[in-house]
């Protein structure tokens, strides 16, 4: 005989609110708070239906060690933007876009978890897309800048102690997606095009964070 009471089932866990509030605040990290991060293991589904209310999907990712709320997508335009969409500038679009080909490239060959580069690093990498210039300094300017809106967007994070250097956070996976690498190339061959001067047809899209 069941002896629960009435509102058992329905009764709201503790930790709910601390958790949905915790998510709505930005990516939770499992190594970064690992309180948090076991409760929301244990309510996913609680969480998932929280949520869903407000027109938004849990996104987690366990092997990862993260999570964050996405907007659903809503072609009708019927439901209130939670979540904003961030307009990127073409470069900080680019500058996602090869450090996600380089984790892809970091995962294959390396059994390590934490791909660490420093600013040179991320310039050799992008060098090559860069227009040739006749005034490095404002070149490396930009680029400066162009990392610190990645850092603030939480797809790059500062190492503490250590100058210029940064952990690629593996959040980017889920931004920069299996399908979107397998247009890779040809979206460097419109960036090469763009940086070149020439009309770029196909860019609708590339400046958005999903």
């Amino acid at each position: 005989m069941n002896t629960a009471s009435p509102d058992a089932e329905t009764r709201t866990p503790e930790e709910l609110p601390g958790v949905v509030t915790r998510l709505f605040k930005g990516v939770l990290y499992a190594e970064n708070d690992e309180k948090v991060w076991q409760s929301l293991l244990g309510l996913t589904s609680q969480v998932r239906d929280y949520v869903s209310v407000l027109g938004l999907d849990l996104v987690i990712d366990e092997s990862e060690g993260y999570a964050f709320l996405r907007s659903r997508e809503d072609p009708d335009g019927t439901l209130p933007r939670l979540i904003a969409r961030r307009t990127l500038t073409f470069n900080v679009s680019l500058l996602l876009a090869l450090l996600r080909r380089r984790m892809m490239e970091f995962d294959i060959n390396s059994s390590d978890v934490r791909l660490i580069m420093t600013e040179q690093d991320i310039a050799d990498l992008v060098s090559v897309f860069l227009p040739e210039s006749s005034n490095e300094a404002r070149v490396l300017d930009r680029l400066s800048a162009d990392i610190r809106k990645v850092v603030e967007l939480g797809f790059l994070r500062t190492l503490k102690g250590q100058t210029a250097t940064y952990e690629v956070a593996r959040i980017l996976k889920a931004y920069v997606d299996a399908q979107w690498l397998e247009e890779f190339d040809a979206r460097l061959a419109d960036y090469r095009a763009t940086l070149a001067g020439e009309p770029l047809a196909a860019a609708d899209g590339d400046g958005e964070d999903k």
